[in-house]
């Protein structure tokens, strides 16, 4: 019996490991818990080395210790059935968190979290991520031992491009059902290579859409390929250099799945799957509904724009009414996702005094309302004038090109440069003030009394041999202690 327990926390291992360094490539840093019960008469474990369902005990407690609901749902099938009866459970839809669970012969009951970050194009892909880790979590479990390859930790790390087919197979049999000649993993591998193809120097730029062959055609084409001559979708560099046609404009390059047929304006078929090049990365959508983006040869969760909850609860602190603390964020959020956008780095200064700080600067006789959207159009050119934009509380722009001097302090971090240096020393002698760094090349850091209050925390690694995972009722106890 020992032994079957110390099966069973490897094979959990293996998996939860898998996920989390798989999710963390995809997503950004990532926890992954697990809640799980092998028989039906078994109470709820919990495996959550890195505290992720923590807040979470008194919706868990009423759940799975109020009730017995959990226990109840198609019957558990014999061993010999195996996975023909592997069985979705309903989602808890737990706040700030993604899950998946199900029931099978195997495993009566798991239950899988991840968190949900607030920058994600789409969940699909990642709840597909932990619909293969319930699959093969139960097929390591149902694995007789001497036979265990520990094959699922390698297949959970790489599986970025599989979720994000899963996903949109998934969703593709909803609306064209079974009968479908589009193949999705040669779109996505053609995507990726693409992405990665220079033509004279510069990256790809455009839309690619991708339709059914019956829908291709029926559209209206501004240019149409004779099918004897159409470029074959996997010659990468012939694809790329037809791209050039179609950038900055509203035209887009259509393809079968297999060859490019040719070039339109039109409106696009109900099914289509659309890759647009924005030089370096891009993003994939499905019928017009963002599915992930694209960057450095992979696929990724992140809508490319920056986090700023820290920067919105910061502004929740303030003695503002929440209409104006509402537009105070939406005018600092198009500042900065037009830097993003434009790719120039720039620091914004929000000064919280109620009277502006005097900063050094090029101030303006009159300070611009940027509540009015001509002036916060104009407030987007100066930010990319060396030097920091000054906005106060009351949403104006009082000055730009403003320089932030101030003495040194532990915790510099010279591989930042200038801009982030500058604001670290600057708001450590102004504790009323909010800086906003946003770099060509790095996340947006926020920063206020001389800390980075956007830094990620790096997760502490898992331990390889864990302790049993307690119950439910245990764990929750002892986190109320």
């Amino acid at each position: 019996m020992q032994q079957d327990r110390s099966f069973i926390r490897q094979c959990i291992f293996n998996a939860l490991d898998g996920v989390q360094d798989g999710l963390s490539r995809y997503s950004g840093p990532s926890r992954v818990a697990l809640l799980y019960a092998m028989k039906p008469d078994d109470p709820i474990h919990v495996v959550d080395p890195q505290n992720l369902l923590q807040g979470h005990e008194p919706k868990l407690k009423e759940l799975f210790l109020a009730s017995d609901d959990w226990r109840h749902g198609p019957a558990n099938p014999s061993r010999i059935d195996g996975f023909k009866q592997f069985h979705p459970v309903k989602n808890l839809d737990l706040t700030g968190l993604i899950s998946f669970g199900a029931r099978s012969s195997i495993i009566f009951y798991q239950m899988w979290f991840t968190e949900h970050h607030p920058d994600m194009c789409s969940i699909g892909p990642t709840e597909c991520w932990l619909e293969h880790a319930a699959w093969l979590l139960a097929h390591d479990l149902g694995t007789d031992s001497d036979l265990y390859t520990r094959t699922t930790g390698y297949v959970l790390r790489g599986y970025s491009t599989h979720a994000v087919r899963d996903y949109m197979v998934d969703e593709m049999n909803v609306f064209l059902g079974w009968d479908t000649h589009i193949r999705v993993y040669p779109i996505l591998d053609a995507v990726l290579g693409i992405s990665d193809t220079k033509e004279e120097g510069a990256w790809p730029q455009g839309e690619l859409a991708f339709v059914e062959p019956h829908a291709a055609d029926k559209m209206e084409f501004m240019i149409q390929l004779p099918q004897e001559g159409r470029p074959q979708l996997n010659n990468l560099k012939h694809v790329r250099k037809i791209l050039q046609a179609v950038e900055n404009s509203d035209r887009r390059l259509i393809s079968n799945g297999r060859h490019i047929v040719g070039i339109t304006n039109a409106e696009l078929p109900a099914f289509n799957i659309v890759a647009d090049f924005r030089r370096g990365y891009g993003f994939l959508s499905l019928n017009g509904i963002p599915v992930c983006s694209f960057f450095n040869g992979s696929f990724h969760s992140t809508t490319h724009k920056a986090k700023l909850v820290q920067l919105e609860e910061l502004l929740l602190e303030t003695s503002l009414e929440q209409a104006s603390t509402h537009q105070l964020f939406q005018i600092l959020a198009a500042l900065v996702h037009s830097a993003e956008t434009e790719k120039h780095g720039c620091t914004l200064v929000l000064d919280l005094t109620q009277e502006p700080t005097e900063i050094s600067g090029q101030r303006l006789e009159r300070p611009l309302d940027l509540r009015h959207p001509p002036f916060l159009e104009l407030a987007k050119s100066l930010a990319k004038v060396d030097g920091a934009l000054h906005i106060g509380m009351d949403m104006h722009l009082h000055s730009f090109a403003c320089l932030l001097d101030g003495r040194t302090m532990p915790g510099e971090d010279r591989s930042r440069g200038a801009r982030y240096n500058s604001a670290l020393r600057f708001t450590t002698e102004h504790p009323q003030i909010v800086v906003i760094v946003v770099s060509s090349d790095r996340p947006v850091s926020i920063i206020k009394e001389g800390i980075e209050v956007s830094a990620q925390c790096q997760l502490k690694p898992m331990a390889r041999c864990f302790a049993s995972p307690p119950t439910l009722s245990a764990w929750i106890d002892g986190k109320l202690e």
